[in-house]
């Protein structure tokens, strides 16, 4: 809308020449103020009536602005859809158009108010009052004026729909109500605030409320312009860019580069825009692609720095598999694929019932502790099914590269990132199931500790920000699932260790180990040589056959070999014609593999003087043992053999000496000990043996020999035994007790500290065998040896071998 000083026609009505009714005209969107040139379109058929008897007429008709939804009002029921204070408008010119509509260029006269409504059809007319301004001419006016006029010129100078003209208007103006509409019409303010501006009729009120509006809508203004120059700054420098690469373009193709190279730039450039990316990921890329550009696809440079940005565009920074948060289906996943290990699976269900309830947690460090062949790896690729993530697995075994851990610093020739990173670009996600296989087998020279390497990436508090030295962005490994795998703990340093959430897993029993060839050792072998169960059968017994003969470990790995022999033995026969169904019992296993390799040894017959029974735990099981004990005149020394580590040689020492404080409490001539030599022997030689689980056996064959009482066949016993002859606790309690069992041994001494452990030992082991808790050397005796030790200093044995030794020494004095 136009002031009329900008108008060339002038025709102006005085507001008392206005007629006392006049036609209404809703006005959309818009408020029309006096003074004002306003152009209006009308297609609604009764609006062009009302257009055509206006021009028939007085040409002057009300214009009415219509009601947003949800304003309230008290006007007639027929004026409920517009305001009830309007403008007056005299129409200038008119156009009709061949459609029917009309094109009207009127000029706003004065403001008018509806008193009652005079006609309904075929349109609204109602009796209006005139409102005209009221004048003032005091110093608050003037003051208010001249604030609207520079509050005004400010939004024009910094606004680029606004011509400057409007300027000089405003300025020219003497009239306040009239400055005060100029400026209302040209000004974007809200339809409810131009209409309350329309309908304040004192003149030194409405500047008031336009000195307020105009603060407000000078702020947006100022806003806007500081948006859009920092656009137009934008665009300028992607401008300048744009031209900048088109030159250096035309450089290089007279250079004879060609346009491969820009294309490649291009095509990298495209990726990390629209590539899901970390923000520091995406500035690194960006910088390095920079660099790139300028760079000859001759130089050495060149292909370092491009294989640098398609490791960061390769790896999954922000790509994540969903797990599957099915409790009931993640155990049926892993009982599938693995029969008991029950404590893993329990941990496993854990982590995932947590995840469902708390949607946001750091992935546990799981540490599966077990003998070769018990499934920690195969367990793992269950792990990653149950949860429905990827399955990456690295092999630690050797590693003595801190380097391939963190990765090589880019200086290096044919750097690359460590095996964490290069796992998780293979997975392409960023919470795989990532499996640390063989973490005890580290190891440590002059390039570095790998150990120590891995102390960032197993620790939940800072591997959110693991930095790999190739690329030198954080990388968030929290929600990766780490696993690792081990035979040993001892051999894992132990600020490492701290890290790992231990679970162990104790070897199979014989009958654990039948089970697991039943459901899904046999079905394997059988699928990968090509027969069925129609060809052959295996029986329980030739199963257990099998397991008891042909193998010697903790788990399933050198049965499944045994297994996969049969199947051959068959597969052979059946490829050669012979289609008889073979069946693998116990009598004829040896057909199939030849003559047992392993026995296990079965108790003693009868009791014996100086022969304990104990029990050992290895990487193959448990196994009893025969603590083998002699004396010999002598001068009180100990010999040791039979392969024995350091551990069960100190154990022995320790048997010995508490033995010989405890003599003259017990009876024994004082000068016993130094008048015999004792020899220790733990059969199987080429075994190598350790631990001081075997202080027990020790202790109970020497005192056998002082005391010259057998020891029961019947009972096997472990445990530590210190120089006071207190008994310790031990490990390995469930495979030497089913070691025991397995050899015909119903009764057991072991550390009542070691009772809760017969909690992990099948209950049909638990129902035919017998438990006896001690705490001490004494406890022991009462129960290994057969009867109760009857000696006296005196006797006539002792007596001779006094004299017998007093010759020896006065015959060796005179030689």
């Amino acid at each position: 809308m136009l002031p009329d000083d900008l108008d060339l026609q002038r025709n102006d009505v005085r507001p008392e020449d206005l007629p006392q009714e006049l036609a209404v005209l809703p006005v959309s969107d818009a408020v029309i103020y006096p003074h004002m040139m306003v152009p209006l379109v009308i297609s609604d058929p009764k609006l062009v009536r009302l257009a055509e008897d206006v021009l028939a007429g007085s040409k002057t008709f009300g214009a009415f602005t219509q009601r947003a939804l949800g304003d309230d009002g008290d006007l007639d029921d027929d004026l409920d859809g517009v305001y009830r204070v309007g403008t007056a408008v005299v129409v200038h010119k008119s156009l009709r158009f061949p459609d029917g509509s009309m094109r009207l260029l009127g000029k706003g006269v004065s403001r008018v108010e509806v008193e009652t409504v005079s006609g309904r059809e075929p349109y609204l007319r109602a009796r209006v009052r005139p409102r005209p301004d009221k004048p003032g001419t005091d110093r608050r006016l003037q003051a208010l004026v001249r604030n609207v006029r520079t509050a005004f010129v400010k939004i024009v100078e910094h606004s680029e729909n606004l011509p400057d003209e409007l300027k000089d208007v405003v300025m020219a103006c003497e009239d306040a109500g009239r400055i005060a509409d100029i400026v209302c019409a040209n000004v974007d303010l809200r339809l409810q605030d131009k209409q309350a501006l329309l309908e304040t009729f004192d003149v030194r009120t409405r500047l008031q409320k336009l000195i307020k509006l105009l603060g407000h809508e000078l702020q947006v203004v100022k806003l806007g312009e500081k948006l859009q120059g920092e656009i137009r700054e934008e665009m300028d420098r992607e401008q300048r860019e744009y031209y900048l690469r088109q030159q250096m373009k035309a450089i290089r193709k007279e250079l004879g580069d060609g346009d491969d190279r820009n294309n490649e730039v291009d095509d990298l450039r495209e990726k990390i825009d629209s590539g899901s990316l970390t923000e520091g990921a995406r500035e690194t890329a960006l910088k390095e692609l920079e660099r790139l550009a300028r760079m000859s696809p001759a130089s050495a440079e060149y292909t370092v720095s491009k294989n640098y940005i398609d490791w960061i565009l390769e790896l999954p920074w922000k790509v994540a598999t969903p797990d599957h948060h099915n409790l009931r289906r993640a155990a049926q996943i892993l009982d599938e694929d693995h029969y008991d290990l029950q404590p893993v699976k329990d941990r496993i269900l854990e982590f995932l019932a947590v995840k469902k309830l708390k949607n946001e947690m750091q992935g546990p460090i799981l540490c599966l502790a077990g003998p070769p062949g018990v499934g920690k790896t195969s367990l793992g690729r269950s792990i990653a099914r149950s949860l429905g993530r990827k399955f990456v697995r690295i092999s630690l075994g050797g590693m003595r590269d801190e380097a391939e851990v963190r990765g090589h610093r880019r200086t290096y020739v044919g750097a690359l990132p460590g095996r964490i990173i290069q796992g998780l670009k293979t997975a392409g996600s960023n919470n795989p199931v990532f499996m640390l296989d063989e973490i005890d087998k580290l190891g440590t020279d002059f390039r570095g500790d790998p150990a120590s390497a891995l102390l960032e990436v197993l620790d939940p508090a800072q591997n959110d920000t693991f930095s790999d030295h190739y690329l030198s962005v954080p990388f968030d490994l929290s929600k990766v699932l780490f696993i690792a795998t081990c035979n040993v703990l001892e051999s894992i340093p132990y600020v490492l260790r701290d890290r790992l959430e231990i679970i162990d897993i104790a070897g199979y029993t014989s009958r654990e180990k039948l089970e697991i060839a039943r459901r899904y050792i046999v079905q394997r072998q059988l699928k990968a040589h090509g027969i069925t169960p129609a060809h052959v059968a295996f029986t329980d017994a030739g199963i257990l056959q099998i397991i008891g003969g042909y193998t010697r470990e903790a788990g399933v790995r050198e049965l499944e070999r045994c297994i996969g022999a049969v199947c051959r033995r068959v597969a052979k026969n059946v490829a050669g014609g012979r289609k008889t169904r073979k069946s693998v019992r116990k009598d004829n296993v040896t057909v199939f593999l030849g003559q047992p390799e392993f026995t296990h040894q079965e108790a003693l017959a009868r009791a014996e003087i100086g022969v304990a029974t104990g029990m050992a735990w290895t990487q193959a099981g448990g196994e009893i043992l025969f603590v083998e004990a002699v004396k010999m005149p002598g001068r009180g020394g100990l010999k040791l053999t039979g392969s024995l580590g350091l551990i069960m040689r100190e154990s022995a020492e320790a048997a010995l000496s508490f033995l010989r404080a405890r003599g003259p409490q017990e009876g024994v001539a004082p000068d016993f000990f130094d008048m015999h030599d004792f020899h220790v022997h733990v059969p199987a030689g080429a075994t190598p043996k350790d631990g001081p689980s075997a202080g027990v056996a020790i202790t109970t064959a020497l005192a056998s020999l002082v005391y010259g009482v057998a020891v029961r066949s019947d009972l096997s016993m472990t445990g530590e035994v210190t120089l006071t002859g207190k008994v310790l606790a031990v490990g390995g309690v469930k495979q030497k007790v089913l070691a025991a069992f397995r050899a015909g041994i119903r009764e057991v001494v072991m550390p009542s500290k070691n009772m809760k452990d017969l909690e992990q030992i099948p209950p049909e082991v638990l129902a035919k065998m017998r438990f006896w808790p001690v705490d001490s050397v004494d406890e022991v005796l009462q129960h290994a040896l057969v009867r109760k030790p009857r000696l006296t200093a005196g006797s006539a044995r002792l007596q001779r071998a006094q004299k017998r030794r007093a010759t020896e020494r006065r015959a060796a004095a005179r030689s």
